[in-house]
């Protein structure tokens, strides 16, 4: 299974990035990055203890892209450049996503047990992107560069833009519409 989506995430950089040659894939800091989280994700599922952490600060001071030992990351994910991408621990990406660098998928400081977001398949966040809560973003959506999302669920095929995000396209139609707050309710 790792090897599966190891072999994903190298075949997602010749997708995602023209720049990419042959085996170029082997020098991007995203894919050492998630490499490493990949067999650190399971560590951190058989509940070692330290270790997780120790190795994935060690990751972080590598390659500049901290990806919290629990955060759930699907096949095939795309970090372009990497430097200051943040992932939280209760975050879970879908397959085929692609982050820009300065990504943040962070937590908020009032939740308990679900605290990061949770992103579709084939979700797209451009360069600065800060999303923060126990949000679900859907399957299909573009997130401009900069935008700002703070505890509002997105859903299917949108693109959102802007400080606070607002969707701007839906299902291929241009729209003008303010996601509306979350209905997730604190676990106790």
């Amino acid at each position: 299974m790792i090897l599966k989506r190891i072999f994903a995430d190298a075949k997602a950089i010749r997708i995602n990035d023209p720049a990419s040659r042959n085996i170029e894939f082997l020098l991007y800091p995203g894919f050492h990055a998630i490499f490493m989280h990949r067999f650190i994700h399971v560590l951190w599922n058989l509940r070692v203890p330290f270790f997780p952490r120790m190795f994935s600060q060690i990751s972080r001071f590598l390659t500049g892209v901290e990806i919290h030992p629990g955060a759930n990351i699907g096949s095939g994910l795309f970090i372009d450049h990497g430097a200051g991408i943040v992932i939280g621990e209760t975050a879970k990406i879908g397959d085929n996503c692609v982050l820009f660098h300065n990504v943040t998928l962070g937590g908020t400081g009032h939740h308990k047990k679900k605290r990061h977001p949770t992103m579709g398949n084939n979700v797209a966040i451009g360069t600065g992107a800060t999303i923060l809560g126990p949000l679900t973003i859907g399957n299909n959506v573009n997130i401009g560069a900069n935008t700002f999302i703070y505890m509002v669920d997105i859903p299917d095929n949108c693109t959102v833009v802007g400080t606070p995000g607002v969707i701007v396209r839906k299902d291929g139609s241009k729209v003008h519409l303010k996601p509306l707050p979350t209905s997730y309710k604190e676990e106790k």
